[in-house]
C-alpha cells in the first residue's frame, strides 16, 4: 500500500538515517543494494544512515521515490529531528531565548533609534529591559504602556503608533525630572497664552518658555520627533500637573507657537487629566474629533490674533505683510504661516523664504 497520500510522522525524536535503515533492514536491502536503486554510490546512502550528511529536496525526492513515499514526509523527519535537537541545545536555546527578548522590546518601542538617541543606554539585555520597564513604566515586559489606553480613549478611538508613545515616554519621563515649584493655575495659563503671540518676536525668545510656563505650574518638555512619528504636540497630567510636550516638527517659529497655543487651550478646556491625553498630528484631522479640535484651534487663533485679523487684500505684498505683523505686534512669519493655513498664499511663496525656526532654542530647553 502507497504511503503517499498519507505519511504519519513518527512520535519519537530519531535522527532521519536511523530511520532509513530501519527502512532499508525492514525490506531486506543493504547500503548498497539502495545505493543502486538511487543511483548513487554507496557512501553517499552510507553517510545519511550514519547521520554525516542531510537529506537534501533531491534526495529526499529519490528517497520518496524508492520506499514509496513522499519528499515531503523525509524533509519533515530531518526537520523534526534537527529542531528537536536545537531546541535541546543550551547554546542554541540561549541565543533563542535572546532572540525572544529583543523581539519583544522591540514590540514596546524603536529600541535602535532610543539607543542612538542615547535615551537608552544599557549595554546588556537585562540592562535594556529595565530601561525599558522604567521609561514605560511596567511591572513587565508583557505589560502594555498604560497611556497607551489614555491617549487612545483622548484621540476618539486613534491608535497611538508605536513611535507616538515611544515620544511620549520620552516626554513623560522627562517632565517628572522636574515639576514646576508653582501650582497650577489656569488663570495664568490663560493671561500667559493670550501674550504669547506679542511676546514671542525671535526664535531665541522660546528659549525662555520653560520658565514662563513653570509660573503657572505647567510643564513644558521639548522631545525632538522620532523620524516618521507623525506627531506636534501632546498634552497630559503627569504627578497631577499638567505637562505639554512639543516635538519641534516643522521647526517653524508659527508652526511650533501655534502647536503650543494648540495643547494649552487643550488643557484649558479639560480635554486632558489624569485619564486622558491628546497625541496629535496638526496636519491631519480625524473623524469625531471636530468638535474638539475645532474649539482647541478656534481658541488658539483668537490667542494668536487677540484683536483679529485685519481684511485680506486681493493682492498680498511684503510690505503689507510686514505693516500687519507690526499692527498686531506679532513675528512677521506668524502673519505669514496664518495666510498659507487659509489658503491666502502659496505654501512655496517667498515671502515665507528664510522662515525663522526654533529648533536651536527648544533643544536647550530643561
Amino acid at each position: 500500500m502507497s504511503n503517499t497520500d498519507h505519511d504519519p510522522l513518527p512520535i519519537g525524536q530519531i535522527p532521519v538515517g536511523e530511520i532509513l535503515g530501519r527502512e532499508l533492514d525492514s525490506r531486506g536491502w543493504s547500503q548498497a543494494d539502495f545505493a543502486v536503486v538511487l543511483g548513487r554510490p554507496t557512501q553517499f546512502v552510507s553517510e545519511i544512515v550514519t547521520g554525516k550528511k542531510e537529506i537534501t529536496r533531491e534526495s529526499a525526492a529519490q528517497i520518496g521515490a524508492a520506499l514509496d513515499h513522499t519528499a515531503e514526509y523525509w524533509l519533515q523527519l530531518q526537520d523534526q529531528y534537527l529542531l528537536a535537537e536545537q531546541q535541546n541545545n543550551p547554546v542554541t536555546k540561549g541565543k533563542l531565548d535572546e532572540v525572544r527578548r529583543r523581539a519583544l522590546l522591540n514590540r514596546k518601542g524603536p529600541i535602535q533609534l532610543l539607543q542612538k538617541r542615547k535615551i537608552l543606554t544599557g549595554k546588556s539585555l537585562d540592562d535594556l529591559e529595565a530601561e525599558v520597564m522604567e521609561l514605560f513604566e511596567l511591572d513587565s515586559l508583557d505589560d502594555e504602556p498604560g497611556f497607551a489606553a489614555a491617549a487612545k480613549r483622548g484621540n476618539q478611538g486613534e491608535n497611538i503608533s508605536v513611535l507616538q508613545r515611544a515620544w511620549v515616554a520620552c516626554v513623560r519621563k522627562e517632565a517628572r525630572q522636574l515639576a514646576p515649584e508653582s501650582k497650577y493655575s489656569a488663570k495664568g495659563l490663560r493671561k500667559l497664552a493670550a501674550m504669547l503671540s506679542t511676546t514671542l518676536m525671535t526664535s531665541e525668545d522660546f528659549a525662555k518658555l520653560p520658565e514662563l510656563f513653570a509660573e503657572v505650574g505647567v510643564r513644558l518638555v521639548y522631545v525632538e520627533m522620532l523620524p516618521g512619528g507623525k506627531i506636534d504636540g501632546c498634552a497630559m497630567y503627569v504627578d497631577n500637573y499638567p505637562v505639554i510636550g512639543l516635538s519641534g516638527r516643522g521647526k517653524r517659529f508659527d508652526k511650533v507657537l501655534f502647536t503650543l497655543l494648540h495643547e494649552i487651550a487643550h488643557i484649558l478646556m479639560n480635554h486632558v487629566d489624569a485619564d486622558r491625553m491628546i497625541v496629535e498630528d496638526l496636519d491631519e484631522t480625524h473623524e469625531g474629533e471636530a468638535e474638539r479640535e475645532d474649539g482647541a484651534n478656534t481658541l488658539a487663533g483668537e490667542w494668536l490674533f487677540p484683536e483679529g485679523f485685519p481684511s485680506v487684500p486681493v493682492r498680498i505684498s511684503g510690505p503689507w505683510v510686514d505693516q500687519v505683523a507690526a499692527d498686531l505686534g506679532v513675528a512677521r512669519i506668524v502673519v505669514v504661516g496664518h495666510l498659507q493655513h487659509h489658503k491666502r498664499l502659496d505654501w512655496r511663496t517667498t515671502l515665507a523664504k528664510n522662515a525663522p525656526a526654533v529648533d536651536a532654542a527648544l533643544s536647550g530647553w530643561k
